[in-house]
């Protein structure tokens, strides 16, 4: 296999994509121009993308599949150099989300990632990281969209997300993307498996003021925890914990408007966001 030989002494699946997609251009004779023109994207980018320098988007991976006959090689690449830019602490979410028959959320500052728009998480991830390079940032960004996935399942997890309302308050990304960004919590608290409801400011102090809470539950029952602070992160298995996190989202939840109550405020967030859209 070609996981070693990288100049730092390991390779990966950035890199290797980027090499097997130079093997199989210059295995069919192919200059980067040609293969541009064949599946209709710019030379530079098909250049950068061999180079490692920056991953494709889903849709190019899909495309480089079907032209090179690869059997999903490109897009299963693709998931795996993006999962490589997780955390480490945020791999135990990624896997259990993928599993979680319900999933509960509370955030304390920020929009929950798997309600977050593209423009949002490119906004947030591009300030939260600063010296990072655009392409790493898109990179995120294409991560943390493809977590969305569990929404598309036969049977898609049942959803809860408490939102503090300093998440609706602070205009990530200036009031055109907290537009874009309002517009689809409450597009997505239209379908039966999502709850959304917000923790206001009126409420004053409340157990998860600290950090973000998510809970996981698989069919059979088990819950698993994972607490996150600034740039931090715990998976949390024991029971003892995981009753102890269970309570504070309780309580948090009792002390959360009901969701008619939520998504009126969180309509008037959008009028807000509106007119100074227009001004």
């Amino acid at each position: 296999m070609e996981l070693n030989n990288e100049d730092d002494g390991r390779a990966t699946p950035r890199t290797v994509l980027g090499r097997r997609l130079r093997r199989l251009r210059e295995a069919a004779d192919l200059s980067q121009r040609a293969l541009a023109d064949k599946v209709g994207y710019p030379h530079t980018y098909l250049s950068r993308v061999e180079r490692g320098e920056q991953l494709p988007s889903q849709a190019l991976a899909e495309d480089l599949d079907t032209h090179f006959a690869t059997d999903g090689l490109f897009v299963e690449l693709l998931s795996m150099a993006q999962d490589a830019s997780i955390p480490d602490y945020g791999r135990a979410v990624l896997d259990g989300e993928a599993k979680a028959a319900r999933i509960q959320v509370f955030e304390s500052s920020l929009i929950p990632g798997l309600l977050q728009t593209d423009d949002y998480a490119h906004a947030l991830i591009r300030t939260s990281l600063p010296g990072e390079s655009e392409e790493g940032v898109s990179d995120k960004v294409a991560a943390r969209m493809r977590r969305k996935h569990v929404f598309e399942r036969k049977e898609p997890p049942f959803y809860w997300a408490i939102i503090d309302e300093a998440a609706l308050r602070r205009p990530i990304g200036g009031a055109r993307c907290m537009t874009g960004q309002i517009c689809h919590l409450l597009a997505m608290a239209q379908s039966p498996h999502t709850s959304i409801q917000v923790l206001p400011f009126t409420q004053g102090e409340h157990p998860l003021m600290a950090g973000s809470l998510i809970l996981l539950t698989l069919t059979n029952g088990t819950t698993t925890g994972y607490a996150e602070s600034f740039a931090s992160g715990e998976s949390v298995e024991s029971p003892r914990r995981i009753l102890q996190l269970t309570q504070r989202f309780d309580i948090a939840r009792s002390m959360a408007l009901p969701e008619s109550g939520s998504l009126d405020l969180i309509r008037s967030y959008l009028r807000g966001y509106e007119v100074e859209e227009d001004s």
